[in-house]
């Protein structure tokens, strides 16, 4: 099977856009990956649209708007991960020799479509007696730290790092630096989370053009950055009380992730992970093998996934700095480790990375551990 390149990438800045809609968001991201990769729109053979929220038809609507109507196209919902699916279709596609070049993108409006703390659906049996996403993720908060002896002031050093890391990025929604105790002193939202420990409601679009090895030889001037790896699990029916400390369905994604790009975790130079609250990205680079179980948040407070760290945590500020539009957040995780392998973070760069993973686990539905997991390995 073929070798799979991304060969231009784009996104909108992520925040609040009261003037905008998901199209036109859609649009704008998918326009620049077009400029970036430096082709014709009409070397795209067919697309993959990733949204929650957005209604019907919502990738065809975006193609309208860039007169890339009559492609085949196919809309994605996989909750959190929904844009990730998208890239990994695309990917599929590829390495199926189906296409030659494909666009995969994500965009979300979330500020129209969505208020208050995500709920699964109305029907799921957790849902009926209140299950929110901080709820759950507080609940595992305090487990982490029973655990492993950890303490919530250590755990602080995540949000201050990813915002701090935002800062830097001119496409990020929260663009001031914090301090640990601006975080502890933050409005309650389900004890020991507060407001800054948790991903804010944003809108948002980014857009990823993926091409075979033959094509990326002839189109990307040597700018193509290998997507070796694109892999997708759904959590396994819980039988027994899970893991609240511990998450096997991102540990077995990553594997099937690390033995198609044949690479281990201490392969791994950086990384973009899922931080929809302060507690997820501890659990989910435990989860990868980047760091041992219990040890992540001293090793944060000590800087080690600082963008000048041995092991930078999500340089781009993550879901806690950068913004959370559901659909948009794989393939904006996919933006960002592109850009970095590629030497054009800017200020945030990291020194000479050679690969980069993203991490994008989103929903949840009752009696299992989780409802899409995506890691996607990209090699310079």
């Amino acid at each position: 099977m073929t070798e799979v390149y991304v060969i231009g990438v784009g996104m909108t800045r992520f925040g609040k856009h009261p003037d905008r809609d998901a199209a036109s968001l859609g649009a704008e991201a998918v326009r620049e990956a077009i400029r970036d990769a430096g082709i014709g729109p009409r070397r795209i053979q067919a697309a993959y649209c990733g949204h929650v929220f957005q209604g019907m038809v919502t990738g065809q609507r975006v193609l309208a708007q860039i007169g890339l109507a009559g492609l085949p196209l196919a809309n994605v919902e996989n909750a959190c991960s929904s844009g990730a699916t998208a890239i990994r279709e695309g990917y599929l596609a590829i390495r199926a020799g189906e296409y030659d070049v494909v666009l995969a993108f994500g965009t979300e409006h979330m500020t129209t479509r969505f208020s208050g703390a995500l709920t699964p659906d109305k029907d799921d049996i957790e849902a009926a007696v209140g299950l929110t996403m901080p709820g759950v993720y507080a609940m595992r908060a305090v487990r982490y730290m029973a655990d492993f002896g950890v303490r919530w002031d250590q755990l602080t050093a995540i949000p201050v790092k990813n915002k701090r890391n935002a800062a830097l990025n001119p496409f990020a929604q929260f663009r001031k630096p914090v301090t640990q105790e601006a975080v502890l002193a933050s409005r309650l939202i389900a004890d020991p989370l507060r407001l800054l420990d948790c991903a804010p409601v944003s809108d948002g679009a980014a857009a990823a053009i993926l091409a075979s090895g033959r094509a990326a030889r002839s189109l990307a001037n040597g700018r193509g950055i290998m997507l070796a790896a694109s892999a997708l699990r759904t959590g396994q029916v819980e039988t027994t009380p899970g893991s609240m400390s511990f998450e096997p369905l991102t540990r077995d994604t990553a594997g099937d992730a690390y033995e198609r790009a044949a690479i281990g975790p201490r392969d791994v130079d950086f990384a973009e992970v899922h931080d929809c609250f302060t507690i997820a990205e501890a659990l989910r680079v435990e989860g990868l093998g980047l760091f041992e179980p219990g040890t992540y948040p001293a090793a944060a407070e000590r800087g080690e996934a600082d963008i000048g760290g041995r092991l930078p945590i999500n340089p781009s500020g993550g879901l806690l700095g950068k913004g959370h539009p559901l659909g948009a957040t794989g393939v904006a995780q996919v933006v960002e480790v592109v850009r970095q392998l590629r030497g054009e973070a800017g200020d945030r760069q990291i020194r000479e990375p050679k690969v980069g993973l993203a991490h994008c686990r989103g929903g949840k539905a009752a009696g299992v551990e989780g409802a899409a997991c995506t890691v996607q390995v990209l090699v310079r």
